[in-house]
């Protein structure tokens, strides 16, 4: 489990990082499609960090919880 500070920084990875390939290349991952989150989660998702970040922001929408993210969003002006 992570600490709060360590959810911070993860939420804030969640608005700040860019799909670095694929149909969505340069999309905000906070701003990527479900349909897409969706199929990344049936064929799962890449190792490493961009694929737990993927799995992050599913979860994140499949629960309908993307107004923690709009907080972020705004602060950080993007």
């Amino acid at each position: 489990m992570l600490d709060q500070q360590a959810q911070r920084k993860h939420l804030m990875e969640l608005v700040t990082t860019r799909m670095p390939y694929g149909k969505y290349k340069g999309w905000w991952l906070s701003d990527l499609p479900e349909p897409y989150l969706s199929w990344y989660h049936a064929k799962g998702f890449p190792t490493g960090k961009i694929g737990m970040l993927l799995a992050s922001i599913y979860e994140i929408k499949l629960n309908g919880l993307e107004y923690l993210l709009k907080p972020i969003k705004e602060a950080t002006s993007r």
